[in-house]
């Protein structure tokens, strides 16, 4: 995997592992676009909380900003840096793959 594309998964795998994070990226991908303050309606933390988030999951490239009416900025997913993660995921499964079912058929014939 590209040094780029392991920073990707290495920022996506950072920003996933909070579950407020989680919840507002579950909260975009059911009702789409939302500012900080939507956000903050549904979710049991502040709009600054909210913000703050939102400022990490878009460094690691997860949402993306769109400027709105009146001032008000909206935050949309972007799934491009999920699916580099994905890939790194699935690379390593292939890595493992092949010598757990060594060690299976290994104690299979053991049995």
């Amino acid at each position: 995997m590209p040094p780029d594309a392991e920073a990707t998964a290495e920022r996506v795998f950072a920003a996933l592992a909070d579950p407020t994070r989680r919840a507002i990226l579950a909260a975009l991908a059911a009702a789409g676009p939302a500012t900080a303050t939507d956000l903050a309606v549904r979710l049991p933390i502040t709009r600054q909380a909210v913000a703050k988030h939102l400022a990490l999951l878009a460094e690691a490239g997860l949402v993306t900003a769109e400027p709105g009416e009146r001032r008000r900025v909206r935050y949309r997913l972007d799934s491009a840096p999920m699916r580099v993660a994905q890939q790194f995921l699935a690379a390593l499964a292939r890595d493992w793959d092949g010598p757990l079912d060594a060690l299976k058929d290994h104690l299979d014939r053991g049995s």
